[in-house]
């Protein structure tokens, strides 16, 4: 029988690092589209911290919402 490819800590962590990827991803991502708005500097970090936290909302929710689909299909 083949077992998981993956111990515990290892998939702790490769879910960790998905999950900071993203957060930055959605941060960067805001503050590359004030860039090519023509934003200041100022304004260009205004956007990517609030990218951020939209990011960590987005996980938070995400992260939420995938533990109950998961309970629910246990079942």
């Amino acid at each position: 029988m083949v077992g998981p490819s993956l111990s515990d800590d290892e998939a702790k962590l490769a879910s960790t690092r998905l999950k900071v990827g993203f957060i930055l991803l959605v941060g960067i991502s805001a503050g590359f589209i004030a860039l090519a708005a023509g934003a200041t500097l100022v304004q260009i970090a205004i956007a990517f911290v609030g990218g951020t936290v939209l990011g960590i909302a987005l996980t938070v929710f995400l992260s939420y919402w995938g533990r109950e689909f998961v309970s629910v299909n246990r079942r």
